[in-house]
């Protein structure tokens, strides 16, 4: 398991990707692209607007509190446990796995947030990754080798639990 040390969580407070004000802006970007999403409200918002992501990470929780718009489960369902401030082996494992079947979504006991660095770093250039930022919007990350560089950067923040 991947911790992220209290003194580095500064640097994921800033979008990792363009942050758009709602998901009406968004939903020109996504045509004709592979959609990944991470978040309860934001996997809802998706299939309001008549799009089924390919792999939703959700946690039926949003800003801490149950989250009153669950979205509908598509495809598979993967359980994954994932304690706050951490990417664990299994959430990366789950990853990995949707990225080859979906659709798929993993339903994470603990805390989604980070899942947005492995799942960049496995989602295939083109496609696009969709998170919220809370109190400001959806961010949207379009895959490409520039994303998962600075999403490995940003995963040599983490240690090692154990190590």
């Amino acid at each position: 398991m991947l911790v992220l040390p209290k003194e580095s969580r500064k640097l994921f407070k800033e979008p990792f990707g363009v942050l758009h004000r709602d998901m009406g802006t968004v939903l020109p970007e996504l045509v004709g692209c592979t959609v990944y999403s991470v978040g309860d409200v934001v996997t809802h918002n998706l299939q309001k607007n008549g799009i089924t992501p390919a792999i939703a990470v959700v946690d039926g929780q949003t800003m801490r509190s149950p989250c009153s718009r669950m979205p509908e489960l598509s495809g598979e369902c993967i359980r994954v446990e994932n304690p706050p401030g951490t990417i664990t082996d299994d959430l990366v494992k789950a990853i990995s796995y949707a990225v080859d079947h979906p659709p798929v979504t993993i339903m994470v006991n603990g805390e989604e947030d980070l899942a947005v660095i492995p799942l960049v770093i496995a989602a295939p250039d083109g496609s696009v990754v969709l998170y919220g930022q809370p109190h400001k919007g959806v961010v949207l990350r379009t895959i490409d080798a520039g994303a998962k560089t600075a999403a490995n950067e940003l995963l040599r923040q983490f240690v090692r639990a154990g190590a």
